[in-house]
């Protein structure tokens, strides 16, 4: 009995022993697999404008051969998703993306800031207050916006303030309903990057963020990373490119930048041509996109 009882203490603290080795091991072996920085981005389609005469059934449809995670609903398009739908309608919009795999992401909208018409500055506000709600009901989680752009006779640094404390105010909003704006680098004068760090120097809280836009502007003054950096930090959840094969926009370049803040929001095809055959471009722009990523990680 005796020798029985130290036998059973030996097998005891040897298979301890291994077990624990096997956890410390173990443990050290998923330690160096840990997720490469950029590896939560995620591919996704803005409707204008390779799917602009979608409804969201063909939407979803296509994006899902495509291999497209989400979308962002721009207004005035033929999915029909616009202010007028009622209760229901919303519910109907948010179940049909529920059911797939393909995420809403919200929508994107023409809202501007610039009016030097106080009644349409009001206006613009509280219709994207409106939007916000609408984004909120169909499952989405964010309102995409406009700067817009200056005015003869002000001073751009009056628009550019008028501007950010829009967008402060809407930011606020934003946030107590779990929702985001995103400012969009668009703009005669307000797309250039210093411009658009001006305006969120404005903006005290993070309901309010900068969309990437891939610009050409985005390439003056001291370049690329210099403008990425202006306004890296503002970033949200979504960025817009275009054809990633196409033009002499650097955007290997700009997913080696993405990569290296670990970004993990959308990137969201806003495509200009028109192609024949949309879903085989989308796998096309996807498969570009994907290389470059890889490119970029293999970069850190």
């Amino acid at each position: 009995m005796r020798i029985s009882k130290i036998h059973g203490r030996r097998d005891f603290i040897r298979n301890t022993s291994i077990v624990a080795g096997g956890a410390i091991l173990t443990g050290g072996l998923f330690s160096s697999f840990k997720k490469l920085p950029g590896s939560e981005m995620k591919l996704g389609l803005v409707t204008y404008l390779w799917a602009k005469d979608w409804d969201i059934p063909t939407i979803i449809d296509n994006s899902t051969k495509a291999n497209i995670a989400g979308v962002e609903l721009r207004v005035e398009h033929a999915h029909g998703v616009n202010l007028d739908l009622n209760k229901a309608e919303r519910l109907e919009v948010k179940s049909k993306f529920a059911d797939s795999t393909v995420r809403i992401i919200g929508m994107g909208t023409n809202e501007q800031y610039d009016w030097p018409d106080p009644d349409k500055l009001k206006n613009s506000i509280e219709t994207t207050k409106k939007w916000l709600h609408l984004s909120k009901d169909i499952g989405g989680t964010g309102v995409k916006v406009k700067p817009n752009q200056f005015h003869e006779g002000i001073p751009k640094e009056k628009t550019l303030e008028q501007i950010g404390r829009a967008l402060n105010e809407l930011g606020r909003y934003a946030l107590d309903m779990g929702q985001q704006i995103r400012l969009e680098v668009h703009g005669n004068g307000t797309q250039e990057l210093p411009n658009i760090k001006a305006i969120m120097d404005f903006v005290e809280n993070r309901g309010t963020t900068v969309c990437w836009n891939c610009n050409e502007q985005d390439l003056e003054g001291k370049g690329l990373e210099y403008n990425f950096n202006l306004v890296k930090d503002r970033f949200g959840d979504i960025c817009h490119v275009r054809e990633m094969n196409l033009g002499d926009y650097p955007y290997q370049q700009l997913m080696d930048l993405f990569v290296k803040i670990d970004y993990k929001g959308w990137v969201l095809l806003e495509c200009r041509t028109d192609p024949a055959d949309k879903v085989s471009a989308m796998i096309e722009q996807r498969e570009a996109w994907e290389k470059m990523i890889s490119k970029a990680q293999k970069k850190i």
